[in-house]
């Protein structure tokens, strides 16, 4: 493994990167602001496990082969960001439906439950091409190859940086939580929280279906 100093770098590096917004920080944000905590919460764990999907194929090369395969990264590229923008387009109507139905004195849309809210996490994540990239762009820098184990030299690493971004994810949604009990007299307000979240992970989709494969 690497010396302390080099494992110091690669965690405040980690860290930058966890608290960076991306798809899964703003998927956990929508979700809580519409279902609650608990299931902002569930949707954190899912990205975590769609993180660990990005280390393990990392450590057995399949991420590398993905992204060496201009066809393998297109149809990965494509499904992620579809996934996204679908995502993204109903988390916005749906705050809209809410609002309108709420107005009218009509029931809202009833949650959907920490379940799901897991597995959409975890698709969020796990189909995004960009994830792998970074990990095979950025754990290797600090593997120690004369150490040996290379593969769980990259589990650990990648491990940790998952860790980070789920631990970030969880603040996200307990930060969220209390804007959604905080705002409960303001519903407009959560509303347009909604909308705002369901935009921003709209143009995170449409900018990953741009996205270009790294160059080897």
């Amino acid at each position: 493994m690497p010396d302390l100093t080099q494992l110091a770098l690669y965690f405040a590096a980690a860290l930058v990167l966890a608290v960076t917004p991306g798809p899964g920080i703003f998927y956990v944000a929508a979700r809580t602001l519409a279902g609650g905590r608990a299931e902002g919460v569930a949707s954190s764990f899912g990205t975590g496990v769609g993180g660990w999907v990005h280390v393990l194929a990392g450590s057995l090369g399949v991420s590398a082969i993905v992204l060496a395969s201009a066809e393998l990264f297109t149809m990965l590229k494509v499904i992620g960001a579809a996934y996204l923008v679908w995502l993204g387009l109903r988390t916005f109507l749906s705050a809209r439906r809410d609002a309108l139905s709420a107005l009218n004195g009509e029931s809202t849309a009833k949650p959907i439950g920490a379940r799901r809210a897991f597995r959409e996490g975890a698709l969020v994540e796990a189909l995004n091409p960009k994830t792998a990239g970074f990990f095979l762009a950025f754990i290797p820098q600090f593997v120690d190859p004369t150490a040996g184990h290379v593969a769980l030299q990259f589990v650990v690493l990648g491990s940790v940086s998952v860790v980070l971004n789920t631990l970030a994810d969880v603040v996200v949604a307990f930060a969220a939580s209390g804007i959604r009990e905080g705002a409960a007299a303001r519903p407009a307000l959560i509303r347009r929280l909604r909308e705002a979240s369901g935009a921003a992970m709209v143009a995170l989709g449409v900018g990953l279906a741009f996205a270009k494969r790294p160059a080897n």
